[in-house]
């Protein structure tokens, strides 16, 4: 698959991811109606899509298709959504704009943009439950929500998150506590998503065991090249103010050993991953030219 090709098909699976989400939204009524628009503000606000993407072509590479999937699709995204709109208030980075636009606490208010992120959290896993009533295997429903809780939280993305916080501000911190930050922060959520829809699938536990290997060394070079664009990107580009790792003081590959190793490793991580996928006995073209065009990736 060309590069033109794989675009065209990355641009049609995100029309395809936002349908859906759309449709998992809560609608805006009642008294509460305004966290539901702060909620949908948030969602609806762009983005790659990435983790669902993930997810579902994970799924279907394990000859999977069935709408059991699609909560799970939209709770995913509601958790990494949560994610950044947290990120983004004063107390954490303090970020005004996101994704080109206005970040959620600022649009709000300081007290609705915590409270956006609490609403998404908490209904990413009453939208997930959706699942159980599909007429899917509940063992697989269920399993899929045990790796999504864990994923989400104090030993997945909300620990690396904590790890990275206490270190703001040390200019140096060791190669160690980076690679951990890393690999939860963002490679726990990236894995969850591979992981739930082999699960989802059908897939056995020394699939699911590769797959998680791939998706972490994803994620690890996921935030690696963030750590490059925050510093060769644009505003423009981003959708977001550059050099806010600077700003926060925060230690990154590129501080700790230099641009070109930075992206030598993302090179060297996204291969590693392209060699686990291959070792699988099941293959889907379109997921291994998306991992690798991630490393090569400007926005």
């Amino acid at each position: 698959m060309d590069t033109v090709e794989l675009k065209k098909e990355i641009e049609k699976r995100t029309q395809q991811i936002e349908q859906i989400l759309r449709r998992y939204l809560p609608q805006a009524s009642g008294y509460q109606k305004l966290i539901m628009e702060a909620m949908s503000y948030s969602m609806l606000s762009g983005g790659k899509r990435l983790r669902p993407m993930l997810m579902l072509e994970t799924y279907h590479m394990f000859g999977a298709h069935h709408t059991v999937i699609e909560p799970f699709l939209a709770a995913i995204e509601m958790i990494h959504t949560y994610s950044l709109v947290h990120d983004d208030l004063p107390a954490m980075d303090d970020d005004a704009y996101r994704r080109g636009r206005r970040t959620t606490h600022v649009v709000y208010g300081e007290a609705m943009g915590i409270l956006a992120g609490d609403a998404l959290l908490n209904y990413a896993f009453e939208t997930a439950t959706q699942a159980f009533s599909m007429g899917e295997d509940p063992a697989r429903v269920a399993k899929a929500m045990q790796i999504l809780a864990q994923k989400a939280g104090i030993y997945g993305m909300l620990g690396g998150q904590v790890v990275d916080v206490q270190n703001e501000g040390h200019k140096q911190i060791d190669a160690d506590t980076l690679d951990f930050i890393y690999r939860l922060k963002t490679g726990a959520l990236i894995a969850s998503a591979m992981m739930i829809g082999a699960v989802l699938a059908g897939a056995n536990e020394q699939e699911v065991s590769v797959l998680e290997q791939a998706a972490v060394r994803v994620g690890v070079a996921f935030q690696i090249q963030d750590d490059i664009l925050d510093i060769t990107g644009t505003a423009e580009q981003l959708g977001k103010p550059i050099g806010s790792d600077e700003k926060n003081e925060k230690s990154t590959y590129v501080t700790l050993y230099g641009m070109q190793a930075a992206q030598e490793q993302v090179e060297k991580l996204t291969n590693e991953a392209v060699d686990f996928m291959e070792s699988l006995p099941v293959k889907n073209e379109f997921l291994t030219g998306l991992l690798l065009h991630l490393a090569g990736r400007r926005s």
